[in-house]
């Protein structure tokens, strides 16, 4: 690997009144992301930030990916681990974490890190999450726990695609965007259009208050298709070899498992009717290899509709990607630092 020079990001970059470089690594599941933010923030001296919804979850850490202490190498990693399965961000609710709370944490961090003059450097698996820090979100009405009830009950009484016909006739475009077995989704889409009484995706077009002080940079990483998924295959072996299905017993022994949200995520759901239902375990294997798979063309396809992302071909993990993101960091930082440095008295 070429050897690139550390960065060193002077002061008046990070910190003050002008606007502070911010790193997004952005890639589907699998692709390195992890791996080429920590050979970054090492050449930088960066923190990492994770930008996942699975991964703002204790106890569920294998089946997430997140990276374990040997593989962070002592590098700083934020945003991760910040609530209880079944707890939310206020400890009174079971409402899942939402993608308002994560950004309301992010910018937390990043006002940390300017003060301490750190590079931020994302790793973006959830691409609602980075839109909900960079442009912001919609101001959208509070839950109704009774229309909650009246939807759930009329989706368990006549199914999702009933669900899905009513988001149709009152939001399609926000239908189309959300799957017909997504309930949760699908019910928090329609509880927004009958409370707020337009829909929801004119709520998210207007009123966004956008992160401002950060020139941002997105990186993209894609692996060949093929090789991405290989490497999914893979991946799924060595979860299990590191003690995954370990993990989902621990968390089914602890009460509130029933209702934890975690359990609705790839891999996690099931190992879970794996052990309850004694399906076979290769069976299972190949069913979360098989939605893992799909679950990364989905993050490619929305990743694709991101604006201003640089593509680099390959995983975050390979030499060469990480010498060529290296340049292009480096040039990000030298960039934005001569724009921001004050002109010499008397110059033209």
């Amino acid at each position: 690997m070429t050897d690139i020079p550390k960065f060193e990001a002077p002061p008046q970059i990070l910190s003050g009144d002008l606007d502070a470089p911010l790193v997004a690594i952005i890639g589907p599941t699998a692709s390195g992301k992890s791996a080429l933010a920590v050979s970054l923030a090492e050449r930088f001296g960066a923190e990492v930030l994770a930008c996942d919804s699975t991964q703002v979850y204790r106890g569920f850490d294998i089946g997430t990916a997140k990276p374990t202490m040997e593989e962070r190498r002592g590098i700083p990693h934020h945003l991760m681990d910040l609530v209880g399965a079944s707890e939310s961000f206020t400890g009174i609710s079971t409402e899942p974490f939402s993608a308002g709370e994560y950004r309301r944490r992010a910018v937390e961090v990043l006002a940390n890190l300017r003060q301490r003059q750190r590079l931020p450097i994302f790793t973006v698996g959830t691409g609602l999450y980075l839109r909900a820090l960079l442009e912001g979100l919609a101001d959208t009405p509070e839950r109704s726990d009774h229309l909650r009830e009246r939807l759930n009950a009329s989706g368990a009484r006549r199914g999702g695609a009933h669900l899905h016909a009513m988001l149709r006739r009152l939001d399609p475009a926000a239908a189309a965007r959300i799957a017909s077995n997504d309930r949760q989704k699908l019910v928090r889409a329609l509880e927004i259009c009958l409370l707020a009484g337009k829909p929801l995706t004119e709520l998210h077009q207007a009123g966004r208050e956008p992160l401002r002080g950060y020139a941002v940079l997105k990186v993209g990483i894609q692996p060949a298709r093929s090789a991405l998924y290989e490497r999914i295959d893979g991946r799924v072996h060595v979860m299990l070899e590191h003690g995954w299905l370990a993990e989902v017993v621990a968390m089914m022994d602890r009460p509130a498992a029933a209702s934890a949200k975690p359990f609705e995520f790839i891999g996690y759901r099931e190992l879970r009717a794996h052990l309850e239902s004694g399906k076979p375990l290769a069976q299972t294997i190949e069913a979360i290899a098989q939605a893992t798979r799909r679950y990364a063309k989905r993050q490619l396809t929305w990743f694709r509709k991101e604006p201003g992302v640089e593509w680099f071909a390959g995983f975050g993990d390979d030499t060469e990607i990480v010498s060529a993101v290296s340049s292009r960091v480096a040039r990000h930082l030298d960039d934005h630092r001569s724009a921001n440095i004050p002109p010499q008295a008397g110059s033209v």
